[in-house]
């Protein structure tokens, strides 16, 4: 196997939002993206109380960090989610749908949690991505 599958099995439900299975072949190198909250590069939180907002720009950080090195979006194999407890799940992932959207979607785990590390944050976003070099 030389590339990188994204699978969704029979007797799963399907989804375009997401896979259910991955497999990275041996020599395709993997990236780790931290978690990414909506900050601007002063580490200031944009977006107030809006999780739309919050969510493109954490979406936008991600993707900048991927960009650092010579990944995309599309070359992630699992996003995890992280929501502050009791925001419109609907609007955050009806903002970054169309930028995470591919034709084999990767990995996703979501989460509601108390609170994040960046006071006033409401969403955070951590990637795990592979690419054939």
């Amino acid at each position: 196997m030389d590339t990188i599958q994204r699978i969704r099995p029979d007797g799963l439900v399907v989804s375009p939002a997401f896979s259910h299975v991955a497999v990275v072949p041996p020599g395709a190198t993997t990236i780790y993206v931290g978690g990414q909250n909506a900050v601007d590069a002063d580490g200031a939180l944009v977006g107030g109380d809006d999780v739309a907002a919050q969510a493109i720009r954490a979406i936008e950080n991600a993707t900048t960090a991927l960009a650092a090195v010579s990944a995309t979006p599309a070359d992630v194999i699992q996003w995890t989610v992280l929501f502050v407890d009791g925001v419109d799940l609907g609007a955050a992932y009806g903002a970054i749908a169309g930028r995470l959207a591919s034709p084999e979607p990767p990995l996703v785990t979501a989460a509601r949690v108390a609170g994040l590390g960046v006071p006033g944050a409401l969403i955070e976003v951590s990637a795990i991505a592979a690419v054939m070099r």
